[in-house]
């Protein structure tokens, strides 16, 4: 450090230079990761929608089937209500 330079002036300069070093270390690394998101989204998301379809599917099948059982129990009582 120099002994002319006030203190507060080096002090900067020295958080400067930390500053400086820790940015061109942060940025490569959020690169990185924002590369292994995007690869992990790939493999993700179709899984995701192969999960929603099949549970969409399935929730389709129950309704269905709910409804048919209420049309059933319904015919059973108009023909109990004819006799």
């Amino acid at each position: 450090m120099d002994d002319e330079k006030p203190i507060a002036e080096q002090a900067m300069e020295t958080i400067t230079t930390a500053v400086e070093a820790t940015n061109d270390a942060a940025v490569p690394a959020v690169k990185k990761g924002r590369k292994a998101a995007k690869k992990v989204a790939k493999k993700v998301a179709p899984k995701k929608a192969a999960k929603a379809k099949a549970k969409k599917s399935s929730k389709k099948a129950k309704k269905t089937a709910k409804k048919a059982a209420k049309k059933t129990a319904k015919k059973k009582k108009a023909r109990k209500a004819r006799r």
